[in-house]
């Protein structure tokens, strides 16, 4: 009878242990260390924390040499100061990282306006002051960059409608604790950006009060038919810093939001909101303006542009000359408006091969969603009797996801994103005849934005 052989660790090669090892995350691996001296020294290996090195902190071969380190040195190195941050950094540092790489090449500037970033006894400084508890994930994005300078443009986005601008800076640490807001309304409420043209930020809640959730982002609203100034309507923008920053960033790094004129442009563009007519080619893009709107009343405010663009190969006689328009606009109870009106915002471009023309416009309704459709009427220019159409893809407009006052809900905010209400009020705005915006809280004078009806 053979004799039994006694199976152990030490009988078992290092190849496949290694193999096993290297599926372990950091803790695990520490905690095999314990276990006897032969898994001891297999979770020191080099190639192990290399590859936790590169997961949790993002460091490469050129950092090791920098560093003249192991990797598990290094890692150790990183987690003693970074270590609170270890489920967030990896994913933070790489958002930051693309949309530096993406600014390098598009928009150098707006990458010197970035601050280096903040220490974490300057954190804790800053919690002590405001009496309240930051969010890990926001701490590590302030540990990588301490926001930016105050300038012009801001890092999170640029809008230009008309006379109305606005332009959001990424608030450094210390600015955004010298806004944190106590009043009523807005109680461990920070801002995480700000403009100077119109006085709007977007907030974090530090804690789940006043019918909010703790981390979340919005544009706080006031509601202007309740008499209570602590009545605070919210469009929600993100559940979290990591998920509020990293959608920002792919919006900007995918081309999603343009870079027009060294500025990051928020307008969001379906790839299907595209119509070719013979060859002429529309597309639009669309973006939502929080600074002027409102729940209650329900008034939201959408810019949309346009592009115009004929085919380089059309053969000369084509070129043809922009007359009218017609708008059919149907809003979230189904109710049908149409407007006809000629040109648009007052001009009637001339479209010749490979020509473009772009131009932006605005709309308001008071249902919380809405979609436009239509066409423009074109004359060619070698004869004005030869008269066509060329469509205007359908685009969608739908309201951000919004929270109303816990004073309004009486002890229960409610999400209400998906409702819709009975009033109809939308617009097409390709017209010069100035209107009033209904319902809107202006910052200042300089703010307003011409409603063309």
């Amino acid at each position: 009878m053979a004799a039994s052989m006694e199976l152990s660790l030490n009988n078992l090669p290092s190849d496949p242990l290694l193999l096993m090892l290297s599926f372990l995350d950091f803790r695990d691996l520490i905690s095999c260390s314990f276990v006897s001296r032969r898994l001891n020294e297999l979770s020191g290996h080099n190639p192990l924390w290399k590859g936790l090195c590169l997961k949790h902190w993002l460091l490469t071969e050129s950092d090791k040499i920098q560093k003249v380190q192991t990797w598990k040195e290094l890692f150790r190195e990183f987690y003693t100061d970074l270590g609170r941050y270890i489920d967030h950094y990896g994913t933070l540092k790489k958002a930051w990282d693309d949309l530096k790489r993406y600014l390098d090449q598009q928009c150098p500037r707006m990458i010197a306006s970035l601050k280096e970033g903040a220490k974490e006894e300057e954190l804790d400084v800053i919690e002590a002051q405001i009496d309240c508890k930051l969010s890990n994930d926001y701490r590590c994005s302030y540990r990588i960059h301490n926001g930016q300078k105050l300038v012009v443009p801001g890092l999170m986005g640029s809008m230009a409608l008309s006379n109305h601008y606005r332009s959001e800076d990424l608030l450094d640490i210390e600015t955004a604790a010298g806004g944190f807001q106590q009043r009523k309304g807005m109680r461990q409420c920070l801002p995480l950006t700000f403009c100077f043209h119109t006085g709007l930020s977007q907030y974090m809640a530090l804690e789940g009060t006043e019918g909010r959730s703790r981390s979340e982002i919005f544009y706080h609203c006031p509601d202007q038919m309740a008499q209570d100034p602590s009545a605070i309507d919210m469009f929600i923008t993100g559940s979290s810093f990591t998920e509020w920053f990293t959608s920002y960033v792919h919006n900007v790094v995918t081309g999603e939001y343009p870079i027009i004129r060294d500025q990051i442009f928020r307008y969001v563009h379906d790839k299907q909101c595209v119509a070719t007519t013979g060859d002429i080619t529309v597309s639009v893009s669309t973006s939502f303006l929080p600074e002027l709107s409102s729940v209650h009343p329900p008034h939201f405010f959408f810019t949309y542009q346009i592009r115009i663009e004929m085919a380089k190969d059309a053969l000369p006689e084509k070129a043809c000359q922009l007359d009218s328009r017609y708008w059919k606009i149907t809003n979230a109870n189904g109710n049908v408006e149409e407007v006809r009106g000629p040109g648009v915002v007052g001009e009637f471009p001339v479209m010749t091969p490979g020509k473009v023309h772009e131009y932006a416009s605005c709309t308001t309704f008071s249902t919380t969603s809405e979609y436009m459709e239509g066409h423009y009427t074109f004359h060619r220019l070698k004869n004005k009797e030869e008269i066509f159409d060329v469509c205007i893809p359908r685009f969608h407009m739908v309201c951000p996801p919004f929270r109303e006052s816990i004073v309004r809900s009486q002890g229960s905010a409610r999400d209400v994103s998906s409702a819709s209400f009975n009033e109809d009020n939308s617009s097409d705005t390709d017209d010069h005849n100035e209107g009033e915006l209904r319902g809107i809280n202006m910052a200042a004078p300089g703010g307003r934005c011409p409603r063309h009806i």
